[in-house]
């Protein structure tokens, strides 16, 4: 796939010819607004090279590269600032605040273009071989509607992303009924996993084509807008299978909330899934509800080690205690969310997540604990998956 370059400059001459000669060398090309934007879109965007002029209104070219450097957590974002020729104290600005390489004005395509190759080809390229660890797929399953399934999917992906620092897709599996348009505010305008399983083949290029990128700095994968455009997503070409396989090689988390019925689709990704998260409230028809699935798990031989508990609402009043139904499941539940009504519906009715504008809630704060407790696993090894699943549930 083709390197993301952001692109930041407030001279009208740069901004015409940087971005034209990078282009046409293939890259794709991020802007920002203005220093502020730039920084925010470093995380947001996680570019491989940053290009930015010195002289910008409010926060300049410099400030730029001396705050990112100062919020890398991991890896080298290499940079070149343009700036004025012969300013040989804005050269040794740039240099000393951590960018990489300088490029005076009047801006010549050939030299920016041949910097910018030399750079990427340096960091990139090592950075690439270097991680050698897929990304993590987590596929969340509700034991039953309305337990919160979609509503903890999309708020973790959230805060995996801001907290930890690392590139998050989410995946909206339920071809037919997805309500990622409705939770996220957007439009039936927007791209869909359909546009990736109609064309000729499914590859890192197209599907980057794809995501849609949402304001949280999360990556969007799509349901179809329509439940008769789900039938171009194949099951027996296992199309899910394979855009998640893509987006595997592409982020550091993948995160799917499925479909609630156990269809090929749904088996395909469990099949895949580093974790499966088995989302459940303590009432009566949930509890039947987790043992059935645990026992058709075990059947398509996926490994207990693979499969996650998480109790919603925890302490919402039902008369079964958490031991109780640890109980009759006979497995430790791993994670409890507490129960927040009023965030949650909130969130919803407002088509913006809690954890980008309540954070804070006490919802917001067991998603936050939850998020890192994956994060943490993140450290250790994958649990190995031996042989495949079976074919079919008998």
């Amino acid at each position: 796939m083709p390197a993301r370059i952001l692109f930041i400059a407030a001279d009208p001459q740069v901004q015409r010819t940087g971005p034209a000669a990078l282009r046409a060398d293939g890259y794709e090309i991020v802007t920002a607004a203005d220093g502020r934007d730039a920084v925010r879109r470093v995380t947001a965007e996680r570019p491989d090279l940053l290009v930015v002029e010195a002289e910008l209104p409010g926060v300049d070219g410099h400030e730029v590269v001396e705050q990112v450097r100062a919020g890398e957590t991991s890896g080298h974002l290499p940079v070149i600032l343009i700036g004025q020729q012969g300013d040989l104290e804005s050269k040794i600005r740039a240099l000393r605040s951590g960018a990489d390489d300088f490029v005076a004005k009047p801006l010549h395509p050939a030299e920016l273009s041949a910097r910018a190759r030399s750079l990427l080809v340096h960091y990139v390229a090592s950075d690439r071989s270097a991680r050698s660890v897929r990304g993590r797929v987590h596929a969340y399953y509700g034991a039953k509607g309305g337990v919160g399934t979609t509503t903890l999917a999309i708020n973790t992906a959230i805060a995996l992303h801001r907290d930890s620092k690392r590139s998050v897709v989410l995946v909206d599996a339920d071809l037919q009924f997805g309500d990622h348009r409705v939770f996220l505010d957007l439009g039936p305008d927007k791209r869909s996993i359909v546009d990736a399983c109609t064309a000729s083949s499914i590859d890192a290029e197209l599907v980057r084509s794809v995501v849609v990128r949402h304001d949280s700095g999360v990556d969007l994968m799509l349901a179809p807008t329509t439940p008769e455009a789900a039938e171009h997503v194949r099951a027996d070409l296992h199309h899910l299978l394979q855009v998640v396989e893509v987006l595997r090689g592409m982020y550091d988390y993948v995160v799917v909330d499925l479909d609630k019925r156990l269809d090929d689709h749904s088996l395909d990704v469990v099949g895949a899934a580093d974790t499966l998260f088995v989302v459940m409230t303590a009432d009566l028809s949930c509890l039947k509800n987790v043992r059935l699935l645990l026992e058709t798990m075990h059947q398509v031989g996926v490994q207990a080690d693979r499969m996650q508990l998480v109790l919603n609402r925890n302490n919402a009043y039902t008369g079964i205690s958490v031991k109780a139904a640890e109980g009759v499941l006979r497995r430790t539940i791993e994670h409890q969310i507490v129960n927040d009504y009023r965030s949650a519906i909130s969130s919803l009715n407002s088509g913006t997540p809690f954890m980008v504008n309540r954070a804070d809630s006490a919802i917001g704060k067991a998603v936050l604990k939850f998020s890192r407790a994956l994060a943490t696993e993140r450290e250790a090894p994958a649990p190995a998956r031996v042989g495949e699943m079976a074919p079919a549930l008998g």
